[in-house]
């Protein structure tokens, strides 16, 4: 572990000081660790890292909050200079002191409670909740009385910051609190943080796979793991999309919730074979809701889908096996998609049989998780002790599993490193060789100038971006 700067002990006295952590799994393989951890007063700390280095285990670790079987096993938390033992003691210092963002905050949004309710459980007032609910970019009169179900990943990601900053916690913990973010929501979060720099009551940990967020806010920068290396621009030829439409969408209108205002209206676009076409637009417009209906997962209120020559029907429940294999999704929060219960191999192993026909599936989970990026170790695993970057490469696996024509990939980098999203990036352009159609929604510009188009997503319309993005 390395960082920039450094940090006398007399300077971490009244803030976050962490010594020899060490984190091990249920076989007592090393997790993460030793590792030793300063935060001042005032100080914003930005771990960064390779997917799966661990920085998540360790924010876990710090606020003994790890999901077993894995165990601390060795470490000191100092808070103020006093010792924050380990079970009751440290939940008491977190209720406390600590505000946090996990790295999937639509899961730690309670599904019957509205936002305004969410944020004020930390304690703030009406005034204090809707002042909140501003500084994040989110309007109160049109979000305060919204349920999680009816924000959009990026709205709900804001609302947990909301949830988080209006606490005005002493310690304030984030994990990737931009990453499924435009722009312009980017600036309000970091603005939010931005203010508790140099504020001697407050200290901040924040995780983050965005240069440009790490650059912006933190006062030092902590790496955890190796570095990762990028792969070299156009290492991977780009396949020529051919001209035969495969997707052909007529007419799709769609509202949000079901049954309310249009969020999408007579929306008409195609997707040829070997395509990679990108959808961009401020949090909100409706981009995952598009991929959702292109499922089958959300309702359609008008419009016409065909693949190839066939009728698509829009409920899932209508499509035959080979069009629930010919379309897959890779939805943007694989915590949700993932059974808890069910390891890694077996997630893999059900679009196999069922879908793809295959008997013998294990020497093809091998290859998956070798394909994405992954240890084929990773198969005995289940998804609460994969990081997020991790789970979210297992749910592209599951999605290539059933042997797609098109995918429909909802911020499928939004969890990765630079280096693991462009070898993501590469083996879509290798699979798209074969004929593969892409359609994403993505915030990241690497994945725009990947893309044959860029189509925008604004005012309920989806028209061409102007082709300057194109590298």
């Amino acid at each position: 572990m390395t960082s920039n700067g450094s940090t006398s002990d007399a300077a971490v006295a009244g803030g976050l000081s962490v010594t020899g952590l060490h984190v091990v799994d249920a076989a007592g393989r090393t997790v993460i660790g030793p590792v030793d951890l300063h935060a001042a007063p005032g100080e914003v700390v930005a771990l960064v890292g390779p997917s799966g280095a661990g920085k998540t285990v360790l924010l876990s670790a710090v606020l003994d909050a790890l999901t077993p079987p894995l165990r601390r096993v060795a470490g000191q938390v100092r808070w103020q200079a006093t010792l924050v033992a380990p079970g009751a003691a440290a939940r008491r210092w977190r209720r406390r002191c600590v505000g946090v963002v996990g790295q999937d905050p639509a899961q730690a949004l309670h599904p019957l409670r509205r936002a305004a309710a969410l944020i004020a459980e930390s304690g703030a007032d009406a005034v204090s909740t809707r002042a909140a609910l501003a500084a994040v970019g989110l309007d109160p009169a049109r979000y305060a009385d919204r349920r999680a179900h009816q924000l959009s990943g990026g709205q709900a990601q804001r609302v947990a910051v909301a949830r988080a900053v209006a606490a005005e916690p002493d310690l304030l913990v984030l994990d990737e609190p931009t990453s499924a973010l435009d722009e312009a929501a980017m600036q309000h979060v970091a603005a939010a943080v931005r203010v508790r720099r140099g504020d001697p009551r407050c200290v901040t940990l924040l995780v983050s796979h965005d240069a440009a967020v790490v650059a912006a806010l933190a006062d030092r920068v902590v790496q955890i793991g190796a570095p990762a290396t990028a792969a070299a621009a156009g290492s991977v030829s780009r396949p020529a999309p051919g001209a035969t439409p495969l997707l052909s969408v007529r007419g799709l209108t769609v509202s949000q919730p079901p049954g309310g205002a249009a969020l999408l209206r007579g929306v008409d676009f195609q997707v040829a074979a070997g395509e990679f076409v990108a959808v961009r637009g401020p949090s909100g417009c409706g981009k995952s809701t598009l991929l959702r209906a292109l499922a089958g997962l959300h309702p359609v209120d008008a419009g016409h889908a065909r693949l190839s020559d066939t009728d698509l029907p829009w409920p899932v429940r209508h499509r035959t096996r080979p069009l629930l294999r010919a379309v897959q999704l890779v939805g943007q929060h694989p915590a949700d998609a993932l059974n808890p219960a069910h390891r890694v191999g077996a997630a893999l192993a059900r679009p196999l049989r069922t879908l793809a026909g295959v008997d013998a599936p294990d020497t093809h989970i091998a290859r998956l998780l070798i394909q994405v990026g992954l240890a084929p170790d990773i198969a005995a695993r289940r998804p609460h002790e994969l990081s997020g970057g991790q789970r979210q490469r297992v749910a592209l696996a599951r999605a290539l599993a059933a042997g797609p024509r098109l995918l429909l990939a909802d911020e499928v980098t939004a969890a990765l490193d630079a280096a693991t999203a462009a070898g993501v990036l590469d083996l879509l352009d290798r699979l798209r060789g074969d004929g593969l159609a892409v359609l994403t929604a993505s915030h990241d510009p690497a994945v725009a100038a990947r893309a044959d188009r860029v189509l925008l997503l604004h005012d309920n319309h989806l028209t061409a971006e102007d082709p300057a993005h194109a590298p």
